[in-house]
């Protein structure tokens, strides 16, 4: 049994949503981060108990948001003394415009589990790019390093792409099961 948590910060409920199809994939528990940058209570001790912690942020100004960069610099603590070494991360955003910057923002995730000593989880998935993909196919957007998603500014998060959310399942499923076989070769937290 592996202990997985989606931490986030949703600015317009479409992180949101994408969190809540990515824990669906990984049983997974979701750990919001609020409009301040905070984390809930008990929410450190949930990240401490983890096998592994697939983050999520919208992709705002080419960068994760300022509640999310908030939540990472007073992780610094945890970084002081490696609490989160070896712990398996994942990544995923959203932005409006089918590029949006996105991977930048992926970046950043990629290097702060880095500097936490973590081992990144990739989204595992080939892309739908050959002419007979639809908007509504797994991994349309593309992305190979996480989770990339595009919501229209116009759109709610109730009008977020089917495949998008099909996406989000699929790397949660995918970050269980790495997690379930690192766990079942009995490799190090």
């Amino acid at each position: 049994m592996t202990n997985i948590v989606v931490v986030f910060h949703s600015g317009y409920g479409h992180t949101q949503r994408i969190a809540q199809a990515v824990a669906h994939g990984a049983g997974a528990h979701l750990l919001a981060i609020d409009a301040d940058g905070k984390l809930p209570a008990g929410g450190w001790e949930m990240l401490a108990a983890a096998d592994a912690i697939i983050m999520g942020s919208p992709t705002y100004m080419g960068g994760v948001s300022w509640q999310f960069k908030k939540f990472a610099d007073a992780s610094s603590k945890v970084w002081f003394v490696q609490g989160w070494r070896n712990k398996l991360f994942a990544g995923f955003t959203n932005s409006a415009a089918m590029n949006g910057d996105k991977d930048a923002t992926l970046t950043y995730l990629w290097h702060f589990a880095s500097q936490h000593g973590g081992l990144w989880v990739s989204l595992g998935l080939m892309p739908s790019n050959d002419r007979a993909a639809k908007r509504d196919s797994i991994n349309y957007v593309g992305g190979y390093n996480g989770l990339l998603t595009t919501s229209p500014t116009d759109a709610s998060p109730a009008e977020m792409a089917k495949g998008d959310l099909d996406t989000a399942y699929a790397f949660g499923e995918r970050v269980a099961e790495v997690a379930r076989s690192r766990s079942s070769h009995g490799e190090p937290r």
